[in-house]
């Protein structure tokens, strides 16, 4: 086979590999702005007020990584279309970059993930304790998504109706969340009795939801690493086919 004929076989899958590769930085991109914008999403208002920014500070982490990859891809096709040696070593050097960078991320989610964990229980349990404090007027958007999670999977509490306790402002000890019941009425708390509420704890449905998103970004930093193993080793060997076809255009 010519040299110039593996060039195109080479260009062909490198800009296959690059396609996944942006894909994949663009729904890095996706996730960091759905983290850092969507106020529907419990996890995004447990962390994102007060001194715990820890939504903001991995927003910003996807965000920066997303666009690198987004840069990096644009840069690539550039070197790959115009068989440019110069843009396909800088392709090649930021591909580098990221994969170290990935790595360390991925490293840092692993050794943080159970600290993470623990603050989300925590800071649930203090969200239960604070529902309902009329001086805490701006907490209501979080309570509210507390509400709708509580009504729509038929639960009560982090673990159960008893957590309810707890909760120091309510106008008798007896009352619970309008929530923790099938009531329609749209009040932070109501006189129900007790075995009329939902008994089961919300712990299960909201640690799978954790985990699941844990779960797809993890899956999408394992997808780039394996992507970027193959455009680093497709751009260095395009690199030097280039390169031997420049002085030996017609060898074998």
């Amino acid at each position: 086979m010519k040299i110039r004929d593996k060039i195109l076989i080479q260009k062909y899958y490198l800009n296959v590999f690059n396609g996944i590769f942006l894909a994949l930085g663009l729904m890095l991109l996706t996730f960091g702005l759905w983290l850092l914008f969507d106020r529907n999403n419990l996890f995004s208002e447990l962390f994102s007020s007060g001194k715990n920014q820890l939504v903001a500070y991995i927003s910003y982490i996807l965000l920066g990584i997303g666009s690198v990859i987004t840069f990096t891809s644009a840069v690539g096709f550039l070197g790959n279309v115009m068989e440019n040696k110069c843009l396909l070593v800088t392709y090649m050097s930021f591909q580098i970059l990221v994969f170290v960078t990935r790595m360390a991320v991925s490293v840092l989610i692993f050794m943080k993930k159970e600290e993470v964990h623990n603050q989300w229980n925590n800071r649930i349990d203090e969200v239960i304790s604070e529902y309902g404090n009329e001086s805490l007027a701006e907490q209501e958007p979080l309570w509210n998504i507390l509400n709708a999670v509580q009504h729509n999977m038929e639960c009560c509490g982090r673990y159960n109706v008893t957590q309810w306790e707890r909760n120091k402002n309510k106008e008798n000890s007896t009352q619970i969340p309008c929530s923790c019941t099938k009531s329609s009425l749209k009040k932070w708390f109501c006189d129900v009795p007790r075995d009329s509420t939902y008994s089961m704890g919300c712990e299960a449905y909201l640690n799978t939801w954790f985990e699941n998103n844990v779960l797809i970004l993890t899956a999408i930093t394992i997808s780039l690493l394996i992507t970027q193993i193959f455009l680093i080793t497709l751009t260095g060997q395009l690199c030097r086919d280039i390169s031997k076809n420049n002085i030996w255009p017609n060898e074998l």
